[in-house]
């Protein structure tokens, strides 16, 4: 049980020190956990040395999940989402759910390319459950997926102006 790689790009129209002032905005991490449908987030932001810790948990419904999943999570489950961005364009994050065995580990970077900036997440996705955890990474991989969709039609729509 190795753990399954996970990586997601998202590419913004602006250079990276807006990307990193609309990740690190609490209004904007609200304005995706509500776009994501999610049950309630607590957003905490605290500035550290060059860069910030962003603290997102949230309780996310389960709704749609397959049911060798819901046996693990329930009806709802609670998403711990750490990133510290040691400067504005690089920093680690880990995704936990308090209580569950499931976890993402990995980096975060801002990356110009030209008048965009590619948003790159790359993870280590783990479920520890025998027999089916290789399964089970694969919904947990596919459902963060969905979540940064969302997260960057939101964020392009945010960069534009809709707050």
């Amino acid at each position: 049980m190795g753990g399954m790689r996970f990586q997601h790009t998202s590419t913004y129209d602006a250079p990276p020190a807006d990307v990193y002032a609309m990740l690190t905005d609490p209004a904007w991490r609200e304005k995706v956990a509500e776009a994501q449908g999610v049950v309630s987030s607590d957003v905490t932001i605290t500035p550290q040395g060059q860069g910030c810790r962003v603290v997102v948990d949230q309780v996310q419904n389960t709704a749609g999940l397959p049911a060798i999943a819901k046996k693990i999570t329930g009806e709802t489950t609670q998403a711990v989402v750490t990133e510290v961005w040691t400067s504005p364009t690089a920093g680690t994050v880990e995704i936990l759910a308090p209580g569950k065995p499931t976890k993402g580990v990995g980096t975060v970077s801002l990356q110009a390319d030209g008048a965009t900036t590619k948003h790159v997440t790359d993870l280590e996705v783990t479920v520890k459950v025998p027999l089916v955890g290789g399964k089970l990474e694969q919904v947990m991989a596919d459902n963060i997926g969905k979540g940064m969709e969302i997260e960057q039609a939101v964020g392009a729509a945010w960069l534009e102006g809709d707050r």
